[in-house]
Formats: structure tokens, C-alpha cells, sequence
């Protein structure tokens, strides 16, 4: 639901209902993740996705159900190689899906609206809802904010409430999405209550040095991949507004000296592109002993050895040049700025998902990874 929650948040704005249906466990060859979501107002508009497909049908009718009746419900959709095309998730797998009714002006979805206005102005929140336990409880929920902070009540405002705060609290640290069981009374020991938790945190940022023709490309790039993304130069007459228009930021100052003093996590992505050692040395360096998710750089095989002779003079270790991916990208036989921005979101995504970059088509590699393997790299992602 919150990968939606911008358009949700302005629906509610504008006084419009709507039902939301929420991936919320899969398995086998699901095509979304859990938390993926389809949304229908009463106008019959349609937002997002929870199937890429396959069973969005029958989806938008559960939601148009959900405005008529009011109920929150929760459905399985799977496959059967004897009806396929009847069960409809053609592709394999099973998702459960829940389907939850949110009215604009309803005191009772208070919750939702500050759920969805929170994720929509990109603060950091988690969302669990009870998605198998008692039917009065089923989709009741619980907004757990960064501070500790949080709304709702989802049994008798107890031991139930604390131990789901802290369980959603900890998705949240981890900027991961799941699932939690608790017993009834709020105990860690499963059995009785199944919560889902999404988590929303701020855009991975995306930090993109040296302002040329490549680094434009990748800009449009990083952006269609969700990053926030800033360019920086040390060149005025370069890191321009003009040459840049789709970039969130554009920095003028030393590259090294911008990294060292802006944020940075688990999530950011630093794509190193100027190629000149002036700059690529310093900045390397410490780039290298951050944890940020991923260091690349631009240049030729000759470069990559040069630059690495001239980071290990400057005190890095093999642990830390293991980290550099150089030449940067995957081999596409790229040529043109669009082809090897391409080939450098390739790589991204690879490092961030665990791909392999090998081409499907004979490689038996699985196309969905299950959610434990989904879980553990998230967890990779930000540690």
C-alpha cells in the first residue's frame, strides 16, 4: 500500500473513497513482493499493481466489493495446472492478497490517511495490519513512526500494542518489509495473530560524479529506479541546472569533500564517472571505507589498475578495493551515454536484488526469489 501512497494520499486530499488490495504473503513464483498493491476509487479509477497482470480482474472487482460493503477481506489467488487460467495467476505461485475499504472522512481510517500522508511526504513509518487472527481484528491498524511514536490500537491497548510496535519498529530500522506472529495476548510466541508490516523510509539516494553526457543519462536513470539523485562537480561551468534538469541536486564542490559531508546509508548507490584521478582518488578513498550500498567507477582496464595502485598507496586494503566495481557495469556492449547508463542500472539493480547479470533464456536461474531470500537481501542491503 505505501509504494502507492502519494496518489493514495492525494485521493484522500481530494475526498475520494477507495479500496486498497495489498499483496501481503507469496509463494513460488509470485510476480510482485509482498506490499505491492492495487487501488480502485469509487469512480472506478485504478491505481498499481499486485500481480503485473494476472489477476488484476478479479482484484478490482474484490475492491469495488470492499466500497459496496465496507469489509475488509483477505483472498488467495494460485495456480492450478489443471484451471490456470480460471485460478488466473498464470505464471505460478500463489499470492494473498488483503483488501481493506478506506473512506476519506471516516474517524475509523484515521490511521490510514496519517499513514499514507506520512509515506506520502517521505518520512520514515511502518504500517502493520492483523492479516490472519479474529475477524473483528482482520486489516485493523497500526502506525509505528521512526521515534518510537505511534496510532492505533489493534486489541485492548496493552502488551499486544508494545510488542507490535517494537516488532514493526525493528522492520522499520531495517527498511524491511514482512511478517510477524504473535499470540493474542501480545506474546512473541506465534499462534492466534499474523501482522503485516510495511515499511516506507525516504528515497535511496543516488550520488552521481563528474557532470557529462554519461552522468545525464544515468540521472534520467537513477530516477526511474526511485532514487533521489544528486549530481556533483567541482566545475561550475559543468554542474549546471541547464545540462541537468531531472536531477534533484546539483552540487559544486570537490567531490571528496561533498561525500564526507553529506548523509549517506546502507541504500546509497555512489557512481564514480569523471575518470580523472584529481578526483577519483580522493573520493574513492573514502568512498571505500563507507557503508553505502554500492561504489562504482568509470574508466578503462588501464585506469582501474592505475587507480587502484594509487588507492593502495593511499592506505586502502583488499577488503576495501573488493568493494570497487570497475569498469563500471554490466557487459552490454554499451556505446552510446543511454546505452551505459543502462548497463551501470543494470549492475545496480544485480548488486541490490542478487542477480547474476546472466541472460535468462538457459540459465535456470530462478525468476522470483522467495521471500525468506527476499528478506535477507534487504536486510544485506542496509546493514
Amino acid at each position: 500500500m505505501l509504494d502507492i501512497a502519494v496518489e493514495l494520499d492525494r485521493w484522500l486530499t481530494e475526498g475520494r473513497d477507495f479500496a486498497v488490495a495489498t499483496v501481503v504473503a507469496v509463494g513460488g513464483s509470485a510476480p510482485r513482493d509482498p506490499g505491492a498493491a492495487l487501488a480502485v476509487d469509487s469512480a472506478g479509477t485504478a491505481i498499481g499493481s499486485v500481480s503485473g497482470g494476472c489477476v488484476e480482474g478479479a482484484v478490482y472487482d474484490l475492491c469495488v466489493q470492499a466500497l459496496e460493503d465496507g469489509l475488509t477481506v483477505r483472498e488467495r489467488f494460485g495456480y492450478s495446472d489443471e484451471d490456470a487460467f480460471a485460478v488466473g495467476l498464470t505464471c505460478g505461485g500463489t499470492i494473498d492478497v488483503l483488501v481493506t475499504p478506506v473512506r476519506a472522512d471516516a474517524a475509523g481510517d484515521a490511521v490510514f490517511r496519517a499513514a499514507l500522508s506520512a509515506a506520502a511526504r517521505d518520512e520514515p513509518a511502518a504500517v502493520a495490519r492483523v492479516v490472519q487472527g479474529p475477524a473483528e481484528l482482520l486489516g485493523r491498524p497500526l502506525l509505528v513512526r521512526a521515534d518510537g511514536s505511534y496510532e492505533g490500537v489493534l486489541g485492548n491497548g496493552g502488551e499486544l500494542e508494545r510488542t507490535a510496535v517494537a516488532e514493526a519498529g525493528a522492520l522499520l530500522d531495517a527498511g524491511r518489509t514482512g511478517t510477524v506472529a504473535l499470540s493474542e495476548d501480545g506474546s512473541h510466541c506465534p499462534g492466534g495473530l499474523t501482522l503485516f508490516v510495511e515499511s516506507s523510509l525516504p528515497q535511496p539516494r543516488m550520488i552521481v560524479f563528474g557532470a557529462i553526457d554519461f552522468a545525464a543519462a544515468l540521472v534520467r536513470t537513477g530516477k526511474f529506479l526511485g532514487y533521489h539523485v544528486t549530481v556533483c562537480d567541482a566545475r561550475p561551468v559543468f554542474a549546471t541546472r541547464a545540462r541537468f534538469p531531472e536531477a534533484d541536486e546539483i552540487v559544486v564542490d570537490w567531490p571528496h569533500r561533498y561525500l564526507r559531508g553529506t548523509a549517506t546509508d546502507g541504500r546509497t548507490v555512489l557512481c564514480v564517472l569523471t575518470h580523472d584521478a584529481k578526483f577519483d582518488v580522493p573520493l574513492l578513498e573514502t568512498a571505500l571505507r563507507m557503508p553505502v550500498a554500492f561504489v562504482g567507477a568509470m574508466g578503462s582496464r588501464r585506469t582501474h589498475a592505475d587507480r587502484n595502485r594509487r588507492l593502495r598507496e593511499a592506505g586502502l586494503g583488499e577488503p576495501e578495493l573488493s568493494r570497487l566495481r570497475s569498469p563500471i557495469g554490466l557487459d552490454l556492449g554499451a556505446r552510446t551515454p543511454e546505452e551505459t547508463a543502462l548497463s551501470i542500472a543494470a549492475e545496480i539493480v544485480a548488486a541490490r536484488r542478487g542477480g547474476t547479470g546472466v541472460p535468462l533464456t538457459g540459465s535456470g536461474t530462478p525468476l522470483h526469489r522467495d521471500t525468506a531470500e527476499r528478506g535477507a537481501l534487504a536486510v544485506s542491503a542496509v546493514a
